[in-house]
């Protein structure tokens, strides 16, 4: 165990003092204004910033990646979702008007937007800045403060968030506890007012048990089998290129990587082909000393990829070199993959591509249909019907059209999955949403009670239901003809004048006029400001409405 753990270890299995700490913060309200959570937003992205090579260095131990996919793919994107969130707080934390409803403005409807509390976000090793500072920066935006839990699997970069930040944000605010399963089944057991989970679907499981017992909510992002379909009509020169450059970034390490390749028998060699062309312009020394090819996390991920590159029946056309010690999978491309084979199983997570057939996308879309809702759906089709086919009759968190793995950084466009591979958000304005409570306030008058609203209490007489029934009215829509006996006839000009909502005039008249006056009285004192005649009729009169 690293010296440097046992403080906070120790404070952890002692009973949870690291979550009580955060919650006297929490309950001081120092969190709630908006120039504080500004504050701590700035000193976030300066401690990103400040800290650049750092960043860098440990995102190349942990995962050896080279400078520019860490700054393409995690830093860049980390400070623009702190940035984002910085520059737009005032405007998502503004209360909203619901839309206007005759029953209900004089009661002055409001949404506050106000933070959850204290919540835990647990983070992946496979891109270790965006995937943690992202939810921080929703959840700081939000006014909460939070637990986080770097990925052990990357522990180079855990270390320098233990380090940097006590140095940069308000300890009432956030807090940094390292560690693996013990540690993290130990803060699993204590209350969260929200919990952000991104990872395996197993582990999701095991997060989500563990929150059920304390009725907290969980948003999840877990990846899948993201399968690509290709149309035989699409320029194959540049889903290759795209396809491939999205498939072994990062390894393969990517919750949005293309996991499978779907094409027709027609298009099979020439598409493999242009992948191979490919190759050989991204890495034309090979891949294994090229410092544009990162290498696997652990070394049990190295082993399952070199067992699931033993047992596939699929032949492989290029790649399939694994060195376990060194966490190596060569980029790999496996053709004739049937739909039972080992690769197909499980999300890969590793850069390597199964290319199945299917004879048409009628089978492509029924096979993608047959499993778990994929994170992302991938499309190659400059045809908008055969976009539209896919579309209409699929299920994916996110689909990308000619490309691949984007997705995430689409300005104000929420990121996450839907069943199997995830529930709720995490980006930018809906990452803000995930660590907020939208309550529900309403005002009620005393003048409602003399004009309108005295009908609701006892005794209940038969006027009165009738007095409320014209207000509670709901005018439902014209009755379908699938639910009329067999001969009947429709009013056609009843039907006219429901939709023209003139059947509702009589109702409508009978109480708008006397909310209107009480909406008036209610707002008098400020029109007697600028009106001071009125004066004299306000202080004989006004009281009664109180």
């Amino acid at each position: 165990m690293q010296p440097h753990l046992l403080p906070l270890l120790s404070d952890l299995f002692g009973g949870g003092h690291l979550r009580d700490e955060l919650r006297r913060g929490f309950a001081s309200g120092k969190t709630k204004p908006i120039a504080y959570r500004k504050e701590q937003l700035a000193r976030l992205a300066y401690m990103v910033q400040e800290n650049r090579d750092a960043f860098h260095e440990a995102m190349t131990s942990d995962l050896g990646r080279g400078t520019l996919e860490n700054d393409f793919m995690d830093f860049q994107p980390a400070l623009g979702e702190i940035t984002d969130a910085y520059n737009n707080v005032e405007k998502w934390s503004k209360p909203q008007k619901p839309a206007f409803n005759i029953n209900w403005f004089a009661m002055n409807p409001e949404i506050r937007k106000e933070p959850k509390g204290t919540v835990l976000i647990i983070s992946p090793f496979n891109f270790p800045m965006v995937l943690i500072l992202g939810p921080l920066a929703g959840a700081l935006a939000a006014g909460c403060t939070a637990l986080i839990k770097p990925s052990e699997q990357a522990p180079a970069t855990a270390a320098v968030y233990a380090r940097l930040v006590p140095q940069y944000l308000d300890p009432d605010a956030c807090r940094v506890v390292l560690g693996a399963v013990p540690e993290t089944t130990k803060l699993l057991e204590l209350q969260w007012d929200q919990i952000l989970y991104t990872g395996s679907a197993r582990v999701a499981k095991i997060v989500l048990a563990a929150a059920a017992k304390h009725l907290t909510p969980v948003v999840t992002e877990l990846g899948g089998k993201n399968p690509v379909i290709v149309d035989p009509k699409m320029d194959l020169t540049l889903a290759a290129r795209r396809i491939a450059w999205g498939k072994f970034s990062n390894s393969g390490q990517i919750c949005v990587s293309p996991d499978y390749v779907i094409v027709t028998e027609e298009i099979k060699e020439k598409f493999i082909k242009e992948l191979l062309a490919v190759y050989a312009t991204f890495y034309p020394d090979g891949p294994r000393h090229s410092d544009s090819f990162s290498r696997m996390a652990t070394k049990n991920h190295a082993a399952r990829m070199q067992r699931l590159l033993a047992e596939t029946k699929g032949k492989i056309v290029i790649g399939g070199e694994t060195e376990v010690e060194e966490r190596y999978v060569a980029p790999t491309i496996v053709k004739d993959v049937e739909w039972d084979d080992a690769l197909m199983e499980d999300e890969l997570f590793a850069p390597v591509m199964p290319i199945v057939v299917v004879k048409d996308v009628d089978e492509a879309i029924a096979r993608v249909n047959s499993r778990e809702h994929a994170l992302a759906l991938y499309i190659f089709s400059n045809d908008a019907s055969y976009r539209k086919k896919v579309l209409d009759n699929t299920q994916s968190g996110t689909v990308v059209v000619n490309d691949v793995v984007i997705q995430y950084a689409a300005y104000d466009m929420p990121f996450g999955g839907v069943g199997g591979s995830g529930t709720g958000a995490s980006t930018g304005r809906y990452g803000y949403e995930a660590f907020t409570h939208f309550r529900t306030t309403v005002v009620g008058k005393g003048w409602l009670d003399s004009i309108i609203l005295k009908n609701r209490f006892p005794p209940y007489t038969d006027a009165k239901l009738k007095a409320l029934g014209l207000m509670t009215s709901v005018r439902l829509p014209p009755k379908p003809k699938s639910l009329l006996a067999k001969g009947t006839k429709t009013n056609g000009w009843g039907t006219f004048l429901s939709r023209l909502g003139l059947s509702r005039l009589t109702t409508l008249l009978w109480y708008l006029l006397p909310v209107l006056a009480g909406y008036w009285v209610d707002h008098l004192p400020l029109i007697v400001q600028f009106y001071p005649g009125l004066q004299s009729f306000t202080d004989g009169h006004l009281d009664q409405f109180d």
